[in-house]
């Protein structure tokens, strides 16, 4: 063997010795503490190449250094050799390379991480996680927003890791994505223990407009304002508090979307159960006016049962009126129970049906001719309405107000608001109608035919003779003597054969108190006379004849 060709196979030697034990810059390696000194440990990298690293580089964040001579660690080989001759080596690098590389197949196989938040920056927190340094966004911290982090730093707890870039060294990792799976497996665990119709206790954690809702130990339920009394609540904050333990009964839960609906109000008995006992028809009551709509106003009656009192039972009077002008919210009412429906859980209730008719009442209190006095409300085509007592109107028909003129002339004297005097003519309970007449006040014709019936003889002026008969007066009361009733014969049954200012005797047939108008007659005194002259002198058979008669009356009259 040739001194060269031995030289040459120990230089083979050598160089390969050399790549075996002098590792790559930049790869990490392992190492033996051989001494630790002024707060580093020296370790040894194999290949006679010795280095330093800073003792806090082998802490976990918050914790003392777990290292001692004769441990064996893994360092990054920043550096074969520095000015002083050793090795630059770092174990911060090194965890971070191992640690990427756990991170990489944690991600991939989107497993949780361990690590501990460290530091606060702009918008989030540094966590640690074994090495490499992962950003946790605030809105990741937790379900709800955390007002104070400082409980949570420091502390190993489990992560996810939502983001990875290694050429940029970046890392996003979340919190809350754990807590929701937690809570999931906690809702579902406790879900399975729970069944519809349950009673249980929970603690009130958030009252809304609609609600409120109850924690039932890991799991919230909803309990609607609608569910909370059988009586009608506003808000839900009238009945509950924050924090406050309430008893209730689990109504519906659905398994896909994991909601539950909770009730209070039906732990307690149904008011409905017992509403036809307590309430019986036309019987009245005292409730409290919970709510006012176009149509009428809801009264509760206990708490839990509400009935409707419609518009058209609310006054007797007030017919186009909206509810809120006769009652007020939370006015205290009398009302009438008229009808329940137990099935609909309706009751219908009135108002007007606690005070009286006032047309009933007028009725008792102003029979036919009673005078009255009332302020013109309205002016129709047809007549004139009056305001009387009790809130209600009477009507003046045109043909009621002037004996004289034609209504539509006379009403023309007439303005709203002027006060009026009439007397009562007749009063229709069941259509609420009051008839009035002024005309009717005017009784100058009743004193002055107040002696006459009908049958009595009177005498009377001749004022006008015209072509159908004459025109007479009594006592300033006209009337009209038709032509065929001048006279019982036919040939003196003529108007000329009178004069203006005669004095006539005649018989009354009729007083018409309405038309203020006496039917009178000549003709018919002329029966009436004949009739009595027979029943004095004998009858018209015994052969006198009727002037005979007449002629014997007259005599026995001088």
């Amino acid at each position: 063997m040739s001194a060269n060709s031995s030289m040459e196979e120990f230089e083979a030697l050598l160089n390969e010795s050399f790549e075996i034990d002098t590792p790559d810059e930049g790869s990490v390696v392992r190492g033996k503490v051989i001494a630790i000194e002024a707060g580093q440990a020296i370790i040894d990298v194999g290949y006679k190449m010795e280095g330093r690293v800073e003792l806090k580089e082998f802490a976990q964040p918050g914790e003392q250094p777990e290292i001692e001579v004769g441990d064996e660690v893994e360092v990054y080989l920043r550096q074969v050799e520095n000015a002083r001759g050793e090795a630059v080596i770092s174990r911060e690098m090194a965890r971070r390379e191992a640690a990427w590389d756990r991170l990489e197949k944690a991600y991939a196989d989107e497993n949780r991480v361990e690590g501990a938040i460290f530091g606060r920056v702009k918008g989030g927190f540094t966590v640690d996680l074994g090495g490499a340094v992962a950003f946790l966004p605030g809105s990741q911290v937790d379900v709800r927003p955390v007002r104070d982090a400082g409980p949570l730093m420091g502390l190993k707890q489990p992560f996810q890791i939502l983001k990875m870039d290694r050429r940029r060294g970046n890392i996003v990792v979340s919190r809350r994505a754990i807590l929701e799976e937690s809570r999931a497996e906690q809702r579902a665990e406790v879900i399975a223990r729970l069944t519809e119709g349950d009673a249980v206790d929970g603690v009130v954690k958030n009252i809304t407009e609609y609600g409120a809702f109850v924690d039932l130990g890991g799991v919230d339920g909803l309990l609607h304002v609608t569910d909370m009394a059988w009586r009608r609540v506003n808000h839900p904050s009238e009945i509950l508090s924050i924090g406050e333990t309430v008893k209730v009964q689990v109504i519906k839960i659905n398994k896909e979307t994991h909601r539950i609906s909770l009730g209070m109000k039906q732990l307690q008995a149904d008011p409905w159960d017992s509403v036809e006992a307590k309430f019986p028809l036309d019987t009245v009551h005292t409730g409290r006016v919970t709510n006012i709509t176009d149509y009428g106003a809801f009264v509760e009656l206990e708490p839990g049962v509400e009935g409707l009192v419609h518009v058209s039972e609310m006054s007797w009077t007030k017919k186009n009126v909206h509810p809120g002008k006769i009652v007020s919210t939370s006015q205290e009412v009398e009302v009438m129970v008229l009808e329940i429906d137990t099935q609909k859980r309706r009751v219908s209730l009135g108002l007007k049906q606690t005070m009286r008719n006032p047309w009933e009442v007028f009725a008792e209190t102003h029979p036919s001719g009673t005078h009255v006095e009332g302020e013109v409300k309205n002016i129709t085509e047809f007549g004139l309405f009056v305001g009387l007592e009790g809130d209600i109107d009477g009507m003046v028909h045109l043909s009621d107000i002037s004996w004289d003129r034609r209504g539509e002339e006379a009403i023309q004297d007439y303005r709203k608001g002027d006060t009026v005097q009439a007397i009562v003519t007749e009063v229709d309970t069941d259509k609420e109608r009051i008839s009035l007449s002024i005309k009717g006040l005017d009784d100058s014709f009743t004193e002055a035919v107040g002696g006459v019936k009908r049958g009595s003889i009177i005498t009377v002026e001749v004022t006008a003779i015209e072509d159908g008969g004459i025109e007479v007066e009594y006592e300033g009361a006209k009337s009209f003597i038709r032509r065929s009733d001048l006279s019982r014969d036919r040939a003196e049954q003529r108007p000329e054969r009178f004069g203006v200012g005669d004095k006539v005797d005649v018989r009354v047939t009729n007083v018409d108190q309405k038309t203020r108008r006496l039917g009178l007659s000549i003709k018919a005194r002329e029966i009436a006379e004949e009739k009595e002259a027979v029943q004095q002198y004998g009858s018209s058979d015994s052969g006198a004849s009727l002037g005979d008669i007449l002629g014997a009356a007259l005599k026995g009259d001088e």
